[in-house]
């Protein structure tokens, strides 16, 4: 079954606010975000504000994180990283 978001627009006089709203969420999904707000010390409407914060925000490119990691994949040629991409694709 689709979720539908419908948009609401208030104005308060210095900046547009935007209320959405989730339709028909399977009670099992509505309870497991009640749970992890709790654990989280947070309202539901806390958590799904900060759910929707950590899905937009952008991330930092870390350059020696990444030379790191592919040095821990231990790349002898570009060859295997390409096979390695491949394989990984073909996975999913």
């Amino acid at each position: 079954m689709a979720h539908t978001v419908a948009p609401f627009w208030r104005y308060n006089g210095a900046m547009m606010t935007l209320s959405l709203s989730v339709k028909e969420v399977p009670e099992e999904l509505a309870e497991a975000l009640r749970e992890r707000a709790a654990r989280n010390h947070r309202s539901l409407q806390g958590e799904l504000m900060h759910i929707l914060e950590s899905a937009v925000q952008s991330r930092p490119f870390r350059a020696r994180a990444l030379q790191k990691r592919i040095r821990q994949l231990d790349f002898r040629t570009p060859a295997e990283a390409t096979a390695m991409i491949r394989d990984d694709r073909d996975t999913r």
